[in-house]
């Protein structure tokens, strides 16, 4: 008996994890937890969706090959990168954007184990049901740009006062430089390891254009 109810349970959570990939594939998420988290404690956030139509190309480039240079070539784990941080003592990230949209959308911040595992079955669902076009656009809507800054639509009013369309390639950089860590970093402002890092991300946005690895989300 108890084993039927922890099937019955497992089905039950299953169904609810494909629901919830479904509708994200077609409905934005209007918020994330860790947004909503964000806006409790800080009063309010700025926080506006915009479509990817109306995000400059550059700047999707920019956040992959800030954040994930293989992004067209996995289905949601980049192996090599995982095989290079652990090779380097788990110093460097390897979590993809696939996987980071998983924990924004879905997940709350943090390391625990059952956080990790529920990441690690909802991202090949994600990739399986979301194309990467789609998954990169809610990627670029979700993710922190700053102290109360979420999205690529306020990131650029608020550092440029631009909408994201008119984002050039050095303010795209920029933008992506901020990442992981924008609470501490300015894209207005940039320190000298964001002018560097910013100026590395702008040649791999170059080179992901030149080589194809920008082809699986750009029309």
């Amino acid at each position: 008996m108890a084993l039927k109810w922890v099937g019955r349970g497992a089905a039950v959570c299953v169904a609810l994890m494909l629901l919830a990939t479904v509708i994200y594939a077609f409905v934005n998420p209007p918020t994330t937890p860790y947004i909503l988290s964000e806006a409790r404690r800080l009063g309010g956030v700025d926080h506006q969706w915009v479509n990817i139509e109306d995000i400059a190309p550059v700047m999707a480039r920019s956040v992959v090959a800030a954040e994930d240079a293989n992004y067209c070539y996995h289905w949601g784990f980049d192996m090599a990168a995982i095989r290079e941080a652990l090779e380097d003592g788990g110093q460097r990230g390897a979590s993809t954007i696939s996987q980071q949209v998983v924990k924004n959308a879905y997940l709350w911040q943090g390391r625990n184990w059952l956080r990790k595992a529920l990441e690690a079955v909802m991202t090949p669902l994600v990739e399986a049901v979301w194309t990467k076009r789609r998954i990169l656009e809610v990627y670029l809507n979700v993710a922190e740009f700053g102290e109360g800054v979420f999205g690529i639509e306020a990131a650029a009013q608020n550092y440029f006062r631009v909408r994201p369309k008119g984002l050039n390639s050095t303010q795209a950089a920029r933008l992506a430089a901020l990442l992981p860590n924008p609470k501490d970093r300015s894209a207005a402002r940039p320190s000298a390891f964001v002018r560097r890092r910013a100026n590395s991300i702008a040649d791999g946005a170059a080179t992901i254009k030149a080589d194809g690895r920008a082809a699986c989300f750009e029309s």
